[in-house]
């Protein structure tokens, strides 16, 4: 099935920082999001220094130098889907300049046409990567257009899912991002602004987010921040406050995240069911449901879709409400349930499991089950 995860982190900075540190510590926090390959682009002075590496974070220490100093900085460490795990495929990703570079989240469905269009404009390709194919996109459109209005028509031509981190030499005080089915938010602190695909990462630095939503694009600078959708309209959104602490999501006294959470099962269990049982009546409370309780008293049937792990939990839950809710399950893998022609009513309801809530099949069995008006639980 489709899996989308490679880990995005990036920071815009009123004052010039070492970049290199701060970049190689919030990629580290990613890495369970692939290590397979990682890079960096640091604009300094109208000038983007740039390494990439194969192999896990540690080998791109090796490479890059501690002591550059600048204000905006991006990041990548890779999964690798279009292209083998090399060093010409790591991101980031530059045009035929060397003047933009960006970092990708995502697939672009449509790569190798608008690859073979720009092949014949004259655009030369350094990477097997679908990705390569947006620096150089931004980089044609860029030659009639500012570097915003390049990034939203480029975003205007991609099909697929993404989440990006564009900078340019051109333009050293502005870092562009945007989203489209691929987690990306921003933090914010005091003085500095960061971009990642996952919360863990900024953390260290901040509480403070804003999430994008598909179809968004945001513009950072050292003393702004505005979204827009791809149609130009303004987005107007507040800010919100990471309630969870940065001791949670890391490994603490633990050598693996896995041992960490066999550890953590009873409290996750006490934490599952704290508030949600009436002791003296000997019944639960799902306040998230009570909106839908109508529906689910009258279900003769529900499917769980999900994939991977997620998918093992749904095979267990499949007993449990088989005994317990006395109504026929069946557990579907979301990459195939999307393409099966699905005979539901009124009284069927759809369950999607996910651990990351990003799983691209499952969203995509959702957004199906929505437009054919089922009941989604999740």
């Amino acid at each position: 099935y489709t899996f989308i995860m490679c880990g995005i982190f990036g920071f815009v900075s009123k004052d010039k920082v070492k970049a290199v540190p701060i970049v190689l510590e919030g990629l580290k926090r990613l890495e369970y999001r692939g290590y397979d390959s990682s890079g960096l682009a640091v604009l300094t002075d109208s000038r983007i220094y740039s390494k990439k590496k194969s192999g896990r974070i540690m080998e791109l220490e090796k490479v890059v130098s501690d002591d550059v100093m600048a204000s905006i900085a991006i990041g990548h460490t890779r999964w690798a889907t279009h292209g083998k795990p090399t060093n010409k495929n790591a991101h980031p990703h530059g045009d035929c300049t060397g003047k933009i570079y960006l970092v990708h989240n995502g697939i672009i469905e449509n790569f190798k046409e608008l690859k073979s269009k720009l092949e014949k404009r004259g655009h030369i390709f350094k990477s097997d990567t679908d990705t390569e194919v947006a620096a150089h996109l931004i980089e044609d459109f860029s030659k009639n257009y500012s570097f915003e209005e390049a990034v939203r028509l480029a975003l205007k031509s991609i099909v697929g899912a993404y989440a990006f981190a564009i900078v340019n030499a051109n333009n050293p005080t502005t870092m562009i991002v945007a989203r489209n089915s691929s987690p990306l938010l921003v933090g914010f602190s005091e003085s500095d602004k960061f971009v990642a695909s996952d919360a863990s990462a900024i953390l260290p630095h901040t509480r403070k987010v804003v999430y994008l939503h598909d179809g968004e694009f945001a513009v950072l600078t050292p003393s702004d921040f505005r979204i827009a959708t791809l149609d130009r309209k303004a987005v107007s959104r507040g800010q919100e406050l990471i309630e969870w602490s940065q001791d949670e999501v890391g490994k603490n006294k633990f050598p693996h995240f896995m041992l960490k959470e066999i550890y953590e099962e009873p409290s996750a269990v006490e934490n599952a069911i704290r508030g949600r049982l009436i002791v003296k009546d000997g019944i639960a409370k799902l306040g998230g449901l009570e909106s839908v309780e109508g529906k689910i008293k009258r279900l003769n049937r529900m499917i769980i879709s999900a994939c991977g792990t997620a998918y093992l939990a749904g095979l267990t839950g499949e007993y449990m409400l088989e005994e317990y809710g006395g109504i026929p399950v069946e557990v579907e893998y979301a990459s195939e349930f999307r393409y099966k022609k699905q005979k539901f009513d009124a009284r069927t309801a759809l369950l999607s499991i996910s651990q990351s809530g990003e799983t691209a099949d499952t969203l995509g069995a959702l957004k199906e089950a929505k437009r054919k008006g089922v009941l989604n639980l999740g």
